[in-house]
Protein backbone atom coordinates (compact mmCIF):
# COMPACT_ATOMS: atom_id res chain seq x y z
CA UNK A 1 0.00 0.00 0.00
CA UNK A 2 1.57 3.43 -0.53
CA UNK A 3 0.88 6.15 1.56
CA UNK A 4 0.44 9.40 -0.30
CA UNK A 5 2.21 12.18 2.10
CA UNK A 6 -0.05 15.04 1.08
CA UNK A 7 -3.20 13.27 2.27
CA UNK A 8 -3.18 15.29 5.75
CA UNK A 9 -3.47 19.10 3.80
CA UNK A 10 -6.18 17.48 1.54
CA UNK A 11 -7.85 16.47 4.83
CA UNK A 12 -7.24 19.87 6.80
CA UNK A 13 -8.73 21.54 3.89
CA UNK A 14 -11.73 19.46 4.23
CA UNK A 15 -11.74 20.25 8.14
CA UNK A 16 -11.96 23.73 7.51
CA UNK A 17 -14.79 23.62 5.30
CA UNK A 18 -16.79 21.76 7.99
CA UNK A 19 -15.19 23.99 11.14
CA UNK A 20 -13.56 26.82 9.91
CA UNK A 21 -9.83 27.64 9.70
CA UNK A 22 -7.23 26.83 12.99
CA UNK A 23 -4.48 28.84 14.42
CA UNK A 24 -2.41 25.96 15.15
CA UNK A 25 -2.73 22.20 13.80
CA UNK A 26 -0.78 20.05 16.76
CA UNK A 27 0.70 16.48 15.90
CA UNK A 28 3.63 14.57 16.39
CA UNK A 29 6.82 13.86 14.05
CA UNK A 30 5.32 11.23 11.32
CA UNK A 31 6.39 11.92 7.70
CA UNK A 32 3.12 12.97 6.65
CA UNK A 33 3.29 15.63 9.26
CA UNK A 34 6.71 17.18 9.05
CA UNK A 35 7.07 16.85 4.82
CA UNK A 36 7.25 19.76 2.38
CA UNK A 37 3.42 19.28 1.02
CA UNK A 38 1.74 19.85 4.80
CA UNK A 39 4.31 22.72 5.78
CA UNK A 40 3.66 24.87 2.66
CA UNK A 41 -0.10 24.27 3.16
CA UNK A 42 0.42 25.59 6.62
CA UNK A 43 2.46 28.83 5.38
CA UNK A 44 0.27 29.61 2.50
CA UNK A 45 -2.56 29.45 4.53
CA UNK A 46 -1.22 31.20 8.13
CA UNK A 47 -1.66 27.68 10.15
CA UNK A 48 1.23 27.28 13.08
CA UNK A 49 2.22 23.98 12.93
CA UNK A 50 2.76 22.36 16.49
CA UNK A 51 5.30 18.99 16.75
CA UNK A 52 5.19 17.14 19.95
CA UNK A 53 8.75 16.15 21.70
CA UNK A 54 9.61 12.83 19.85
CA UNK A 55 9.17 10.21 22.31
CA UNK A 56 6.36 12.05 24.52
CA UNK A 57 2.84 11.10 23.05
CA UNK A 58 1.85 11.79 26.45
CA UNK A 59 1.80 15.88 24.61
CA UNK A 60 -0.85 15.35 22.58
CA UNK A 61 -3.41 12.46 25.16
CA UNK A 62 -6.45 13.40 23.24
CA UNK A 63 -5.44 11.98 19.87
CA UNK A 64 -3.36 8.97 21.36
CA UNK A 65 -6.60 8.36 22.84
CA UNK A 66 -8.89 8.26 20.07
CA UNK A 67 -6.39 6.37 17.91
CA UNK A 68 -6.18 3.78 20.72
CA UNK A 69 -10.27 3.84 20.55
CA UNK A 70 -10.00 3.09 16.41
CA UNK A 71 -7.19 0.45 16.74
CA UNK A 72 -8.91 -1.65 19.60
CA UNK A 73 -12.35 -1.07 18.50
CA UNK A 74 -12.40 -2.14 15.16
CA UNK A 75 -8.83 -1.60 13.10
CA UNK A 76 -7.26 -4.59 14.63
CA UNK A 77 -10.07 -6.82 13.91
CA UNK A 78 -10.76 -7.16 10.47
CA UNK A 79 -9.28 -7.81 7.26
CA UNK A 80 -9.84 -4.88 4.70
CA UNK A 81 -9.91 -5.71 1.28
CA UNK A 82 -9.21 -1.93 0.12
CA UNK A 83 -9.04 1.74 1.04
CA UNK A 84 -12.55 2.18 0.56
CA UNK A 85 -13.56 -0.57 2.47
CA UNK A 86 -11.78 1.05 5.26
CA UNK A 87 -12.84 4.34 4.57
CA UNK A 88 -16.27 3.59 4.60
CA UNK A 89 -16.03 1.94 7.94
CA UNK A 90 -13.95 4.51 9.38
CA UNK A 91 -16.81 7.07 8.33
CA UNK A 92 -19.70 5.22 10.12
CA UNK A 93 -17.92 4.02 13.30
CA UNK A 94 -16.83 7.87 13.58
CA UNK A 95 -20.25 8.79 13.42
CA UNK A 96 -21.17 6.36 15.97
CA UNK A 97 -18.59 7.52 17.74
CA UNK A 98 -19.18 10.86 18.12
CA UNK A 99 -23.29 10.60 18.45
CA UNK A 100 -24.05 6.97 19.90
CA UNK A 101 -21.20 5.98 21.83
CA UNK A 102 -21.20 7.25 26.18
CA UNK A 103 -17.95 8.65 26.37
CA UNK A 104 -16.90 8.43 30.15
CA UNK A 105 -14.68 11.18 29.59
CA UNK A 106 -17.06 13.25 29.16
CA UNK A 107 -19.36 11.97 31.93
CA UNK A 108 -21.28 9.48 30.27
CA UNK A 109 -22.41 11.89 27.29
CA UNK A 110 -21.70 11.74 23.41
CA UNK A 111 -19.32 14.27 22.30
CA UNK A 112 -22.56 15.69 19.65
CA UNK A 113 -24.26 16.44 23.20
CA UNK A 114 -20.99 17.78 24.79
CA UNK A 115 -21.16 20.16 21.92
CA UNK A 116 -24.02 21.05 21.86
CA UNK A 117 -23.66 22.18 25.67
CA UNK A 118 -21.00 24.56 24.69
CA UNK A 119 -21.85 25.81 21.29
Amino acid sequence: MDIDLSLPAERVDQVIEWRGKPTAIRSDNGPEYVGKTLTEWAQRNGVRLDHIQPGKPQQNAYVERFNRSVRYDWLGHYLFESIAEIQDYATNWLWLYNHERPNMALGGITPKQRLAMVA
